[in-house]
């Protein structure tokens, strides 16, 4: 999603994530203007190729993370989450807020925020696993309980 700084749509279309598509969506983008800010919701996995090609442009990028959208979703009308409504929005939350960082991979920063959130995630999932144990034994206690009494 391309906007200007008015927020009206430039350019709006589905890309594969592959490095000739990627490659001809930037040239696209830049054919509209060169004076360009990218924004993007994952500061790894699906988007680095993306990421890596933008940064071999020497293209200036900043991340917005997914509860920022979700948050600023509420906001905007239309129908409910979709991928052209959610990329709007990125592009719509870069234009406006000035308090976004840069997205520069390999930052030690970056680097040390995703392995604490990769640790938190582990630590959520291990919890849910040791409720979800706990609840199902005590179920199974009340049930033979209700066997012998």
């Amino acid at each position: 999603m391309v906007i200007n700084q008015d927020g009206e749509r430039l350019l709006s279309s589905r890309v594969l994530n592959d490095e000739s598509a990627l490659l001809e969506l930037i040239g696209d983008v830049l054919a509209l203007d060169e004076d360009v800010l990218w924004a993007v919701d994952l500061n790894g996995g699906g988007a680095a190729l993306l990421i890596g090609l933008l940064l071999s442009h020497s293209q200036p990028m900043v991340y917005i993370t997914g509860l920022t959208v979700h948050h600023a979703s509420a906001s905007y009308r239309g129908e409910g989450k979709t991928d052209a409504k959610d990329a709007f929005i990125i592009a719509d939350q870069a234009r406006m807020r000035r308090d976004l960082g840069p997205l520069r991979p390999g930052d030690e920063g970056a680097v040390d925020l995703r392995t604490l959130t990769t640790r938190r995630t582990d630590l959520v999932a291990d919890r849910t696993r040791q409720i979800n144990r706990l609840r199902a034994q005590l179920l199974e206690i009340r049930r033979w309980n209700g066997l012998w009494t």
